[in-house]
């Protein structure tokens, strides 16, 4: 089995050298490169295959959502997790519009790390549940300014299935209803929603108080 190829960007060299040796420990895993910024970031996947970007929000020279957004352009199979510390809430949208699939705090236990990689290899999204919390309590501290999209019981139900981490395979028989079915209300939840992936999806349904955490 192939190793999983990380790319890791971020501005603090010493973050990174103990990012890559915790990562590097693991047999399936590979830090195949390392950026200081975006652009560099961008120079880098340009020659180098690379499966998963942990990327830092706050960089010089070019910010990880753009370098989110650019970087999915040349590489749209790669997954992008953001790193990210407290107080960064109101970057998580423009993150998750830019096609992150998950959230990691920086001091996350490496356990975490780990898990977020291979949720995210497996086609899924992750979210730090300490970052959840946070996102919740600033959204508790401002009118909420969406509209609820017009959602039907089931395609509620199944945004829920959703958010606990469920595969549309697992929906389905959690549910008693075919995959196909499963498949068919996820993608009009993304049209509904206006959500571009599952992450979205999750943002969505904790933003319009449809989940707890």
């Amino acid at each position: 089995m192939d190793k999983i190829r990380i790319i890791i960007a971020d501005d603090h060299q010493l973050f990174r050298n103990g990012l890559k040796i915790l990562l590097n420990a693991f047999p399936d895993f590979e830090v195949a490169g390392e950026a200081s910024n975006g652009q560099e970031f961008l120079n880098i996947i340009k020659d180098t295959r690379a499966d998963v970007a942990l990327m830092d929000i706050n960089m010089p020279e070019m910010d990880g959502i753009e370098a989110t957004r650019k970087g999915l352009k040349q590489r749209p199979d790669m997954d992008i997790i953001a790193l990210s510390m407290y107080g960064e809430e109101e970057y998580y949208y423009k993150m998750v519009d830019a096609g992150a699939k998950g959230f990691i705090l920086k001091d996350s236990d490496i356990s975490e790390v780990k898990e977020a990689i291979l949720t995210v290899r497996k086609g899924g999204s992750y979210f730090s549940q300490e970052l959840l919390y946070h996102v919740i309590q600033k959204i508790k501290h401002r009118e909420n300014e969406s509209k609820t999209a017009n959602l039907s019981k089931r395609e509620k139900e199944i945004l829920i299935k959703i958010c606990e981490g469920l595969s549309n395979q697992e929906i389905a028989e959690a549910l008693f209803i075919s995959k196909r079915t499963v498949d068919k209300h996820r993608a009009n939840l993304l049209g509904k929603t206006n959500s571009k992936n599952t992450a979205s999806l999750i943002l969505y349904a904790i933003k319009n108080k449809l989940v707890e955490i």
